[in-house]
This record gives structure tokens, sequence and C-alpha cells, in this order.
């Protein structure tokens, strides 16, 4: 009888615990933050004086791999990439992605709608002389972009074996209407 006493309170101290993690000390429910963007806010344009500058002045410069956009993908949420690799070396990219937006002839990085953000830590392998295509979906980090001039911004790893590599980025430029 003992033991079933014992489970019955571990149970209930489970149930408490978990229902405490279900909401924040500021009373909104899970998944739910002080920064949630409505649907329509996403639709609103977004002031660029605080956009910051490019960090990425070397782009395609991993001769022979090039990264394209995909004739006819792209929306205000999302585009299809194409690797191709003509090369002999055995390349890596990852899910990793930043977009950036031409403004007066310079590239200003597009500001994230949310604050904390991670992309999975996967490797998808890009042999030698072949080509890979990538669906890329930026609603849950940028949201719907205006009309202009846009760059999507990757990086590829050159690699050769555990910790022998080279990073490169990769850009491709596209237009939202």
């Amino acid at each position: 009888m003992n033991k079933y006493l014992v489970l019955l309170f571990c149970m209930a101290i489970s149930l408490t615990l978990l229902s405490g993690c279900r909401s924040n000390s500021n009373g909104n429910s899970a998944g739910e933050s002080e920064n949630t963007i409505n649907k329509t806010d996403l639709n609103q344009p977004v002031e660029t004086t605080d956009w910051e500058q490019t960090t990425y002045e070397s782009v395609n410069n991993f001769d022979g791999v090039i990264m394209i956009e995909k004739e006819n993908t792209v929306s205000s949420t999302g585009l299809t990439i194409i690797f191709k690799n003509n090369t002999d070396k055995q390349c890596i990219y990852g899910e990793y992605f930043l977009l950036e937006k031409r403004i007066n002839q310079k590239w200003y990085q597009v500001p994230a709608i949310i604050e904390n953000y991670g992309f999975n830590a996967i490797g998808y392998d890009l042999t030698s002389g072949n080509s890979r295509e990538m669906k890329v979906n930026w609603e849950w980090l940028y949201g719907n972009l205006d009309g202009g001039e846009y760059r999507i911004v990757k990086d590829i790893l050159d690699f050769r074996k555990t910790g022998d590599y080279d990073k490169y980025y990769l850009a491709t430029e596209f237009t939202v209407e």
C-alpha cells in the first residue's frame, strides 16, 4: 500500500510541476511572450533606419560551388534554392540562413520579428558533381517581406574531415514583387 501512496504523491508533484511550466510570470500561456506578433503586424512596413548593414562583404567566392534561386519559387514568405557543386570537393550546408535587403545600393540585414530563435544543427551533404534543392520558409523569422530586392546568405563548408574545413558564404539575389 505504501508504494502506491508514494507513486500517487510523485504523480501529483509531476503534474504540479508540469502545469507550472505552462505559464510564465506574466500570465501568458505556453508559447506566448510579450513579443508575440499578430499576423496583421507581419504585413506592416518596417522602418529601416535601425537596420544593420551587412557583415558579408565577401560572398560567392567558393570556386565551382554556387547557390541560385529556383525559377518561379519566390514569394513574400519563402523560396527554393539550388546548390550546385561543380568541384571534386565534399561540401556541407545546414538550415541557417540570413536575409538582406538592398537599400540605396547597400545591403542591410532584415531584422527578425522574434528575439530568441535558432536553426536545427544538421549538415546536408553536397557531394562532388551533384546539386540539391532546399525550400526556405522565412515567415516564422521575418514575416511577409515587402516588395524589393533581397538576397539570402547561407554558409557552406569545404569539408575534408572532422575539424578540417573552410567556411564560405553563398548568396543569391531575388526580387519580391
